[in-house]
């Protein structure tokens, strides 16, 4: 897909366009980046997350246990890109510009199920983890994998994206509203306090800060108006390998080790019932400058 998603990127050195050429990606300026076997290129280097937290994402995700997910943002993506309609501030689902960009993409998961949403559209996944890039790229058929660091200039034109998503992932509010459109929306999944509340303290889970979405509302102002907020809250009926996952995939990963976390697991009962707790907001990109 690089080739047909070229024409949204920058060169992080200069800033000019790109050219995809023989196993690189090249501006005119002569800076050049190797694209991987596996079909992405890293633009802008970051410290991301570990192979075996992609890894355990990859299979926790493909269990299905965050499917209400996928399904919520796949609707909201619809809905946001009908909105906005034809034309260079909103192009329409099966437009060939149509962008959506997934910032902290991981492994492509919920990107997939968004452009399966809106046939045409392109999608291009971010992040600065290598090994969720090496996924990402065969993600979808219509996604490219672009290796970025969030809280860095990203690696794009000025109004690339019709969309962008950030689920459970950084957001650095200014580039955000440079990428997109002006209407154009953005699509915010962050927990609640009440996510995975049954695992939190028996296994030492870092927990969720109270008024998140005030946290987030404030984040964005300026750039961005606020549209609409959806709450989606269910049960999940977790083996202990499967809750094993869940620890490993996120940023707890980096503050229980395996051994703690093995035996504070078997405390628990197997299967076990734990909360998922997210809410999905919807923004629209401001006019104002």
């Amino acid at each position: 897909m690089l080739p047909d998603v070229v024409d949204l990127l920058r060169c992080p050195v200069c800033g000019g366009g790109l050219a995809v050429g023989d196993g690189v990606v090249r501006c005119d300026a002569g800076h050049s980046f190797d694209v991987a076997r596996q079909g992405y290129v890293n633009l802008v280097p970051g410290n991301g997350d570990t192979a075996e937290m992609v890894e355990a994402r990859e299979a926790f995700l493909d269990a299905g246990h965050y499917r209400r997910l996928s399904e919520a943002l796949a609707q909201e993506a619809r809905s946001a890109i009908g909105a906005a309609g034809g034309g260079s501030a909103g192009p329409d689902a099966g437009s060939p510009a149509a962008c959506v960009v997934d910032v902290g993409a991981g492994t492509g998961h919920h990107l997939a199920a968004v452009l399966e949403a809106l046939p045409g559209a392109r999608g291009l996944a971010l992040d600065a983890s290598s090994a969720a890039l090496r996924r990402s790229a065969r993600s979808h058929s219509r996604a490219a994998a672009i290796g970025a660091d969030a809280w860095k200039p990203l690696p794009l034109r000025d109004a690339a994206a019709a969309l962008v998503l950030s689920v459970f992932a950084p957001r650095n509010a200014g580039e955000l509203a440079r990428i997109l459109t002006p209407g154009g929306s953005l699509i915010a999944a962050t927990p609640t306090t009440r996510h995975l509340a049954e695992l939190v303290g028996p296994l030492g889970l870092l927990s969720v800060p109270d008024e998140k979405a005030d946290r987030l509302d404030a984040q964005l102002a300026g750039p961005f108006d606020l549209t609409g907020r959806t709450s989606i809250e269910h049960d999940m009926f977790l083996s202990r390998e499967e809750a094993a996952q869940l620890v490993r995939m996120g940023p707890s990963a980096w503050h229980v080790d395996e051994e703690t976390l093995a035996e504070r697991l078997a405390a628990l009962p197997d299967p076990l019932t734990v909360t998922a707790s997210v809410t999905v907001s919807v923004y629209s990109r401001s006019p104002r400058p």
